[in-house]
């Protein structure tokens, strides 16, 4: 009979003969691998980052007008230090109402791998269906306004505004919003609710929450369909990786478009896209054993 391999030159120590459980750990057959968030979780970080937000900003610009002499609230500067602090306070509310439940962790919000080629496929295929929504819809409202995101964060003005611009648009944005809406926000919906009505809710919050100013409400529902697809693409791939990419992709080309800039754009989304790439490989997944063998093979 063979004799148990025991030391640190099997992989664990003398105290441990066997190798310690996978983290995460393997879920029973058919077991949800995802948190059971309460419904209401999302609505709820959704108030507390808005709130949060709206009140550090208030301090921050009362700071900056001490500071400065003079209210500096329209400045570049300060429009991109206020959209960084509303970026993270939202991902911090999520993971404020994730704490009650259990411990965050990077695999609760979709931060994990998935099939590559099959990713690939299902966001093509989306985008794409959503460029044609968006090629009808213009064609029949034909909607007049558009997001002045560019000219308030002062990309056109200076090279570092530009730079740091597009790092907040292409990379923090589509990290932080797909990380609220779709990792957490549509997550908890979904542990009371189905696929459409979770990523309709989503969708029409994701919209609402880029209102600009009268001009831009008929662009909206483009917003709110851009939303509800990613939904659905998150559902169908298992990664939230699969949306920051065309959450990027699509910031991207806007961002290239209005600032006449292509090629800063497209360095940015290089390096946003191979971080997806490397994250997606490193970091733990939590699915059901039998998904877990087809991702594998």
């Amino acid at each position: 009979m063979q004799q148990p391999q025991y030391g640190p030159q099997y992989g664990h120590g003398y105290a441990f003969p066997h190798p310690p459980p996978p983290d995460p750990p393997e879920l029973p057959e058919g077991a949800s691998p995802y948190p059971g968030w309460p419904a209401w979780y999302g609505p709820a970080a959704m108030g507390l980052g808005l709130g949060a937000s709206f009140v550090l900003i208030v301090i921050f610009g009362i700071i900056a007008g001490i500071v400065g002499g003079h209210p500096h609230t329209s400045s570049p500067a300060f429009v991109q230090i206020a959209t960084l602090v509303q970026d993270a306070v939202f991902v911090g509310a999520a993971l404020v109402l994730a704490a009650r439940t259990a411990r965050p962790r990077t695999w609760q919000f979709g931060l994990g791998g998935a099939r590559f080629w099959s990713t690939i496929g299902w966001m093509a295929l989306a985008y794409v269906g959503f460029v044609i929504f968006e090629i009808v819809y213009s064609a029949a409202i034909k909607p007049s306004g558009k997001q002045n995101i560019v000219q308030e964060l002062g990309a056109r003005h200076s090279t570092l505004a530009l730079v740091t611009g597009a790092v907040l648009v292409i990379v923090i944005a589509p990290v932080a919003e797909e990380f609220f809406f779709r990792g957490f926000f549509y997550r908890s919906l979904r542990t009371r609710m189905g696929v459409v009505p979770s990523a309709v809710i989503v969708g029409v919050v994701f919209g609402a929450i880029h209102y600009d100013s009268p001009k831009t409400a008929l662009i909206l529902p483009v917003l709110g369909v851009l939303g509800f697809i990613f939904c659905l693409v998150y559902e169908r791939t298992g990664t939230l990786f699969s949306t920051i990419g065309l959450h990027a992709i699509n910031n991207s080309l806007a961002y290239g478009v209005e600032t006449h800039r292509g090629g800063v754009a497209a360095i940015v989304l290089a390096v946003l896209l191979s971080g997806c790439l490397v994250a997606a490989r490193t970091l733990p997944s939590r699915v059901p054993r039998s998904r877990r063998a087809a991702l594998a093979a």
